[in-house]
C-alpha cells in the first residue's frame, strides 16, 4: 500500500507540490542521519553488529558452499531466450525526474567536469571483437593515467565523490593527463558493430573478455593519441580482476604498464565475508542458467525501469536512501562513518551502470572454486572450450608489470588473507599499503567522506615515484 501511495504521488502530483511536500522531511532525516554517522559510539556498534552477521552468514553457508565447490559449475538444461527483455520493457517506462535538488545527480560525466572548469574529451574505441567503448579525457601535460571502474560502474565512480575528493580531479590538479574507461556492458558502452542489447549474444561476456579485449583496446587507443610508450592503470575491484586477466592471457602489454595501482583488488575470493555473496554463490551458475531461460543477461542496468524504482524507493528523501545503501552495504561491508550523507543523491544518480549477468556468475565461480580461473561452462562445457574439464587457471606470474595492492581490513569482497595471497602469486609487486581505518570498505575506495587523506594521498606518491 505504502509503494503504490508513493507511485501516485509521483505520476499525480506536480513537481513542485512533491517537492514541498518531501523538503521539510528530507531535511530533518538528513540531519538526523548525518548525526547519527558522527556518532562513534553507534558506528562501532554497527560495525560490531555487520560484522556478527558477517560470521552467522558464514556459519550457515559451509554446507551448499561444500556442495557447489564439489559437484562444479552446475547446468540445467533450458531454452535460452535470444532476447534481454529488460531492454525492452525499458522502451515502456516513462523517464521521471529524479526528486534530488542535487544537480550533480543529474547531469552526465562530462557536464559534470565542465562544470567544475575541467576540460573534457569524450572518444571511442572498437574491440577485436566489434564492441564500442567511451573513453572520457581531461587532458593533461603529464604523463597518461588510465582509470577503470568495478563491477556495476562506469566512468562516473571516479567523479562521484566530488569536485575536492573525486580521483579524477585530484589526478588532474597534478598535471597528469586523465583516461576514464568504461568496460562493455556499462552505460556508457553500449554498443557493438553487429548486436544490439536487446540480443542476448550481446551479453555473453564476463571480466574475462573485459580483459581481454577492451582493456588492451582501450590502452592501446590512449598510447596511440598521446604518442607515449607506456602508462600508468589505476583499477578498482573489477578494473583491478580485469588488468590481471590481460596481464596474464596478454603478457605483452606489462610493457606498456609503468604501474599498476590496484584499489580492493579482486582476484581470489574465498575468504569474502559478504552476506549476499555467500549467500548466493553455490547458485551463482544455475541463476545465470535460470535468468537466460527468462531473456534476462543484464543486472542493474542504467535505464529508464532502474532509474524509476531508485526515484521510487530511494529518491524521496534521505532515510530511504540510507535503506537503499544498505543493500550495497551488504554486498560490500558497513562503514557508516565513511558515508557521505550528503552526497548519497549524486551516487544514485550514477550508480549502478549495469553489468552483464555473466560477470556476476564468474564471480560467484571464483568464490566457490577458491581459485582465480576462466568462466565455467561444466565438464562437457569446458572440454569443448578448453580442450580440459577444468577451466584454465590464469597465470600470475606472467604479470611483470610493478603493481601497488591498497586493501583494507574490512572490506567484505577483498579480504586481507585473499589479498595476501595474491601478492605472492603476482611476480613485481612494489609496495602493499593497508588503509589505516578499521571500517573502512570495497566502497569507501571512491566514495567515503576522508577517500583523499586515507587513500589518495598515498596514491599519489606512489604515482610520482614511478
Amino acid at each position: 500500500m505504502a509503494k503504490f501511495l508513493i507511485i501516485f504521488a509521483v505520476l499525480h502530483l506536480g513537481r513542485g507540490q512533491l517537492m514541498d511536500f518531501l523538503d521539510p522531511i528530507a531535511k530533518v532525516s538528513r540531519d538526523i542521519a548525518g548525526g547519527i554517522a558522527r556518532n562513534p559510539f553507534l558506528s562501532e556498534a554497527t560495525h560490531v553488529s555487520t560484522n556478527a552477521l558477517a560470521a552467522a552468514v558464514t556459519s550457515v553457508s559451509w554446507l551448499p558452499f561444500a556442495a557447489a565447490n564439489a559437484f562444479g559449475a552446475a547446468t540445467i538444461p533450458s531454452l535460452s531466450s535470444i532476447t534481454n527483455n529488460p531492454d525492452i520493457v525499458d522502451r515502456l517506462v516513462l523517464d521521471l525526474s529524479h526528486l534530488s535538488q542535487n544537480e550533480d545527480a543529474k547531469l552526465s560525466i562530462d557536464m559534470i567536469l565542465s562544470k567544475y572548469g575541467l576540460p573534457v574529451e569524450i572518444h571511442e574505441v572498437e574491440t577485436e571483437d566489434g564492441f564500442i567503448l567511451t573513453l572520457y579525457r581531461i587532458p593533461g601535460n603529464g604523463t597518461a593515467v588510465f582509470l577503470m571502474h568495478g563491477l556495476l560502474g562506469s566512468a562516473d565512480d571516479f567523479v562521484v565523490a566530488g569536485r575536492d575528493s573525486a580521483l579524477a580531479y585530484l589526478l588532474a590538479e597534478e598535471g597528469y593527463d586523465v583516461w576514464l574507461g568504461n568496460a562493455r556492458g556499462s552505460k556508457h558502452s553500449r554498443r557493438h558493430i553487429n548486436l544490439e542489447p536487446y540480443q542476448a549474444e550481446f551479453w555473453d561476456f564476463s571480466w574475462h573478455e573485459i580483459g581481454v579485449y577492451d582493456l588492451p583496446a582501450m590502452i592501446d587507443y590512449v598510447l596511440n593519441e598521446t604518442g607515449y610508450e607506456g602508462l600508468k592503470y589505476i583499477g578498482h575491484s573489477q578494473g583491478t580482476t580485469s588488468f590481471f586477466v590481460m596481464a596474464s592471457e596478454r603478457p605483452e602489454y606489462n610493457e606498456k604498464i609503468g604501474l599498476m595501482v590496484a584499489l580492493s583488488p579482486v582476484a581470489f575470493m574465498s575468504n569474502a565475508r559478504s552476506p549476499i555473496v555467500r549467500l548466493i554463490a553455490p547458485g551463482t551458475s544455475l541463476i545465470h542458467g535460470f535468468a537466460k531461460s527468462l531473456g534476462v543477461y543484464e543486472f542493474l542496468p542504467d535505464n529508464n525501469m532502474i532509474r524509476t524504482l531508485k526515484l521510487l524507493i530511494c529518491g524521496t528523501g534521505v532515510l530511504a536512501e540510507l535503506l537503499c545503501s544498505n543493500t550495497l552495504f551488504l554486498t560490500a561491508g558497513f562503514d557508516l562513518q565513511q558515508l557521505n550523507i550528503t552526497n548519497l543523491s549524486t551516487i544514485f544518480g550514477h550508480v549502478p551502470s549495469g553489468a552483464s549477468i555473466k560477470q556476476i556468475a564468474h564471480y560467484g565461480q571464483s568464490f566457490i572454486s577458491n581459485e582465480f580461473r576462466q568462466f565455467d561452462y561444466g565438464r562437457s562445457g569446458n572440454l569443448k572450450r578448453y580442450g580440459q574439464m577444468e577451466p584454465p587457471k590464469y597465470e600470475l606470474k606472467r604479470i611483470v608489470a610493478p603493481v601497488s595492492l591498497f586493501f583494507s581490513e574490512s572490506d567484505w569482497l577483498a579480504h586481507p588473507a585473499d589479498v595476501d595471497r595474491l601478492s605472492k602469486a603476482l611476480g613485481n609487486v612494489v609496495d602493499i599499503y593497508k588503509v589505516p581505518f578499521k571500517q573502512f570498505n570495497h566502497l569507501d575506495f571512491f566514495l567515503a567522506k576522508d577517500v583523499k587523506e586515507l587513500v589518495y594521498n598515498r596514491l599519489l606518491k606512489v604515482l610520482s615515484s614511478f
